[in-house]
């Protein structure tokens, strides 16, 4: 695999960037940064394209505030904040307890980041478990051990500095997603995806997909870096829709793309509910799927925090990606198995959060042509 090598300046070594730190399509890179930057002694300006310059910061500005950043955003016609974010450097933030008010790992790790600034404890309580990449990084770069977990409540203490170790990255979960979709879906298919990161808090999607009757095999289970990794075999199978469990839906959120085009290929009715989070991802992830939906000819109604799709065949058609590299995805696996070639617009985002999409589907087996 490729190496990257970073040589560290230090807790205390950042200083201001030339001009605004422009994280294109990246929602995790705002809030992520937010967290690190607002800690700091310098003045920072985030901004992003214009998919990003729609999306909501409040959660992140609001709780940051409660530690004492100084965080400038602007206004939607909603009320809600938006970015450009201007973060103005402060002395010292404050360790505080914070009761999130959504499963978010973004907002816990934006928090985590800061706290490692902060003067004092600060505590972080999930309404229920989200991602915990941050976590385990912190344990590997945290000499003496610096994160503590009781009960339902994370808790960080500050700490002097962060030592350099070596990192093993395994495959994205949330790519791997439309390889296991597109596998089950095409007939004759026996599909092994090696070195993926199956950590628990990620992969929902594995038990959301064998209830509805997927044949999905780990094999060759290990931990490198503190992660769980394993090699994924999927094989070809009929699938039947279900009611996914609301417990589930936190943890696979960025997968349902690629399960909601599973549900329209399964025998019956699936039935989402409690993503309304989906809202307010890279596009309204519900009413691109559901227009994307209809204009491939597949039955479904869109709810105010989820869908209801009737399992069917694609027909084939042009679908409106909005800019949304999981939409487009999806679509191009629905495409796969559609009667008529699917057509995905404005899909260049796709690059971004995986790029090589197009040869590694086409290597596949999957008929792909790229243009523009």
């Amino acid at each position: 695999g490729d190496q990257v090598r970073v040589r560290g300046v230090g807790l205390h070594g950042l200083s201001a960037a030339d001009g605004p730190l422009d994280l294109g399509n990246s929602g995790t890179a705002m809030r992520l940064l937010a967290g690190l930057l607002s800690a700091q002694k310098f003045d920072s300006v985030l901004i992003g394209d214009e998919s990003l310059l729609r999306r909501p910061m409040y959660r992140i500005t609001a709780t940051l505030e409660n530690m004492g950043a100084q965080i400038i955003g602007n206004r939607h016609v909603t009320g809600e904040h938006i970015p450009p974010l201007t973060i103005r450097g402060v002395k010292k933030l404050k360790g505080t307890e914070h009761r999130l008010p959504v499963a978010s790992a973004q907002l816990k790790s934006c928090l985590l980041l800061a706290g490692l600034y902060a003067k004092g404890k600060t505590r972080i309580i999930e309404p229920q478990p989200t991602r915990d990449h941050t976590e385990r990084l912190l344990e590997a770069f945290a000499q003496p051990r610096t994160l503590g977990i009781d009960a339902d409540t994370l808790i960080l203490c500050p700490v002097k500095q962060l030592e350099a170790c070596e990192l093993y990255i395994p495959a994205d979960f949330s790519a791997a997603a439309f390889f296991i979709v597109a596998a089950t879906l095409a007939p004759g298919s026996d599909l092994t995806l090696e070195n993926v990161g199956v950590n628990p808090t990620r992969h929902a999607m594995l038990d959301i997909m064998r209830r509805m009757g997927a044949d999905i095999e780990l094999m060759n289970e290990r931990r490198q870096s503190g992660e769980p990794v394993a090699d994924i075999r999927v094989r070809h199978s009929a699938l039947r829709g279900i009611d996914i469990p609301t417990a589930l839906v936190p943890i696979a959120i960025d997968e349902f793309p690629a399960i909601l085009v599973a549900a329209a290929m399964a025998e019956g009715a699936t039935r989402l509910s409690g993503a309304a989070e989906l809202r307010v991802k890279e596009s309204d992830r519900i009413a691109a799927m559901l227009d994307g939906f209809r204009a491939t000819g597949i039955e479904a109604q869109a709810t105010a925090d989820g869908m209801i799709v009737t399992g069917g065949r694609f027909r084939g058609g042009a679908v409106q990606s909005r800019g949304d590299h999981r939409i487009a995805m999806a679509f191009a696996v629905a495409g796969m198995v559609a009667e008529a070639p699917v057509t995905i617009h404005d899909c260049a985002n796709v690059a971004t959060s995986f790029p090589g999409f197009a040869e590694l589907a086409a290597s596949a087996g999957m008929r792909i042509e790229t243009s523009g």
